[in-house]
């Protein structure tokens, strides 16, 4: 998907549970990445999955600060009831990753080892990042929404974004758009490597079992 795949009105349509279905009968692997605890509602179809190691379930989480994750994410569930999402599906066996993302210098980069800590105490094996990047119209929108929210350093965490990018806050390159450059960039980098070093070494996502893949005896090959 290019989107959560449990958006709210996933409650009435269950397009997603009947995707899971999908996947389970054809033995084909997924990964999910969510903000959203709803994903608990299909634990059972999960566990089977998992049972093959053919799902890898993660949460999106930015902030363990409640009015910054207000602010920042209206209508998502809090960090508290992500991280026991995340401890429901690891102790259901359900292989657990998360994304610190996005990173925002000077607004929630200082949250860095502990939400990593925070993380890998919920049962995560691994912990990804990406730094903010504005592109096209976002620029202009996350700029009107610093300046509202927090017109005491919008400025300073404005040009901190720029120094992640090249003097410019958009960024379209592969290989430095998720990541950014520069001093800024490499701090945030480095407290990840400490933290992750800390709080999830040895820790690792099982590989996907390709062997259970079955097509349908009634869907004709290409070959």
């Amino acid at each position: 998907g290019n989107t959560d795949c449990y958006q709210p009105v996933e409650r009435k349509l269950g397009i997603t549970r009947r995707l899971l279905e999908v996947f389970l009968a054809h033995r084909n692997p997924v990964g999910i990445l969510t903000k959203n605890a709803l994903v608990l509602r299909d634990l059972g179809l999960l566990r089977e999955l998992a049972a093959m190691n053919l799902v890898r379930v993660g949460m999106s989480v930015t902030s363990l600060d409640e009015d910054l994750r207000r602010r920042l994410e209206p209508r998502t569930v809090t960090a508290k009831t992500r991280l026991m999402t995340l401890e429901k599906l690891a102790e259901a066996g359900i292989p657990t990753f998360a994304m610190a993302a996005p990173i925002i210098p000077g607004l929630n980069s200082h949250e860095i080892p502990a939400l990593v800590e925070a993380l890998a105490n919920a049962g995560v094996a691994r912990v990804g990042h990406t730094i903010v990047r504005l592109n096209g119209p976002n620029g202009e929108i996350f700029r009107t929404w610093l300046s509202t929210h927090y017109p005491d350093r919008a400025q300073k965490i404005w040009h901190a974004i720029e120094q992640c990018h090249g003097g410019q806050v958009n960024d379209s390159r592969i290989g430095t758009r998720m990541g950014g450059e520069g001093p800024v960039a490499e701090q945030i980098h480095q407290l990840f490597t400490i933290a992750k070093r800390k709080h999830l070494a040895g820790r690792e996502l099982p590989a996907y079992d390709f062997s259970h893949f079955r097509r349908r005896p009634d869907v004709p090959t290409l070959f």
